[in-house]
Parts: C-alpha cells; sequence; structure tokens
C-alpha cells in the first residue's frame, strides 16, 4: 500500500487503510503492509504522545474485517516507533520496535529498540518485520535470513531528497536510490522477498516495492497512490539460495 498518511487526521488515515484492505482482498491478496506511521501520519515529534495501544486495536479491527493479515505502524509507550502484525482474525502476532532511528528529528523523541524481530509463520513463510531505516544496515536483513526468514515486511517513510551534494549527476545522491537499489541488493544477498511500503510524493520518494529473492522487481509504484499485489512462494526462496550462495559461503569467523 503506498499512499500519503496525514497528520492529524488519523480517523481519516484509518479509513484509508480499511479501504486499501478492501481492494487487497478483492485482488487476492493475503497480506497488506502499509507505510510507516501511516495512522497518525509522520511528524515523530507531534504523534510522539498518540495513542499506539488505540490505533493498534483500530488496525487489528481492519484486519478482522477483511479477512487479511495486515501490517500496521504505531508509537509505542511514546517512546518507539513500532511495526505489528495481525493476523486475519485481528489478533496481534508480533510487534518489533524500530532498531535504526533515522535524523534528528526521530533521535529527538524516540529510543532504539534493541530486540531482533520475531520469526512468524504465515501464508506458508517465515515472515519478520523491520521499519524504514533498518533495511539499509545490510546486518539487519541478514541477521532475519540467518535465522530462518523467507519475507521482510518493511512499513517505511523515505523524505525525498532530490539530487543533492552539488557535484554532477555521477556524484550525487538521491533517496529513491534506496527502494531502486538498495532494496533490491538486500533481497538478492539474502534471498528473501521483501515487501516495502512508502508515503508518496512530493514529501517522500514513493517507489514501494515487492521484490523477489533473486533481487527483482515483482512490483515497483510510482509516485503516486497505489496498491502493489504480488505472488510468492516459499519454494523460490530456497531456489533463489540454490542459485546465489551467499548465505552458506560467507565467513562469519574472519568478517563478523
Amino acid at each position: 500500500m503506498q499512499a500519503a498518511g496525514v497528520v492529524g487526521a488519523e480517523d481519516e488515515n484509518l479509513r484509508r487503510i480499511d479501504d486499501f484492505a478492501a481492494r487487497a482482498v478483492a485482488q487476492g491478496a493475503q497480506i497488506l503492509v502499509t507505510p510507516e506511521l501511516f495512522a497518525t501520519g509522520y511528524a515523530p515529534a507531534r504523534v510522539a504522545v498518540s495513542d499506539g495501544a488505540g490505533l493498534r486495536t483500530a488496525l487489528g479491527g481492519i484486519a478482522k474485517r477483511h479477512g487479511i493479515a495486515l501490517v500496521g505502524s504505531t508509537v509505542e509507550d511514546g517512546r518507539h516507533i513500532s511495526a505489528s502484525l495481525f493476523d486475519r482474525q485481528g489478533a496481534e502476532l508480533a510487534r518489533y520496535r524500530k532498531s535504526h532511528l533515522f535524523g534528528a528529528e526521530e533521535q529527538a523523541v524516540f529510543l532504539p529498540g534493541d530486540e531482533l524481530p520475531e520469526l512468524v509463520p504465515l501464508v506458508g513463510l517465515s515472515v519478520a518485520l523491520g521499519i524504514c531505516y533498518d533495511i539499509e544496515f545490510p546486518e539487519f536483513a541478514r541477521s532475519a535470513a540467518q535465522r530462518g526468514a523467507d519475507a521482510l515486511l518493511i512499513p517505511t517513510a523515505v523524505p525525498a531528497t532530490g539530487d543533492v551534494g552539488g557535484r554532477p549527476p555521477e556524484h550525487t545522491y538521491n533517496a529513491e536510490r534506496i527502494s531502486t537499489l538498495l532494496v533490491p541488493a538486500r533481497a538478492l544477498e539474502n534471498g528473501v522477498y521483501i515487501a516495502y511500503a512508502n508515503h508518496t510524493t512530493p514529501g517522500f520518494t514513493g517507489l514501494s516495492s515487492i521484490t523477489s529473492p533473486y533481487g527483482t522487481f515483482l512490483a515497483l509504484a510510482g509516485s503516486g497512490e497505489e496498491l502493489l499485489v504480488a505472488d510468492v512462494d516459499q519454494r523460490e526462496v530456497g531456489r533463489a539460495r540454490g542459485l546465489n550462495t551467499y548465505l552458506t559461503c560467507r565467513r562469519p569467523e574472519l568478517f563478523g
């Protein structure tokens, strides 16, 4: 799910998630991943005092009403950015606290989580949660894959930067590369599916994606509102890891 969460409009944001859940079910989807802090809108300082427990109850209700597993991001106890995985009956199966806080705004109001994401069996896969900046650290995805994850479900909020650095194009940075370069690289090097759900432009980069364990895009959004749907198959995880044997050939005793 890619859309724009509006700060201060929780009821409207929840209604949008409800609408997307209905659309996802109609297209045969079994899991809906929503962007980071979508229910509150992404504004760390403003939403730190939001009612995370109440929003999680509402998100679980949406999952149950439509009979779809749902990943939603909320604030936990005013101290952590979290992501929750709800099953199709609305039960919260797992909750994960963001490990890597992005920028001064998040770091000023939140604490980083210090626990690994749980592995949860879902629709024939072993899935793990992450949040936004986490996936930009190779050890995060590698740890999940080493522990048995087949898929990573990642709510995200990547601010649009445009080309920055004041150099020729080949020596500038654009945050769009997180979606178009880093996410497929993480999928390829670990043999995992990645569902990566972002907010829309102009404030954010868009470019949400569903990436295969071969590092290819099964679906890639543009800049605006969009629902991505793709088929996943645990057998492809094993096949991808047989072709690209990074997990079995790595040398932790030498490189850590």
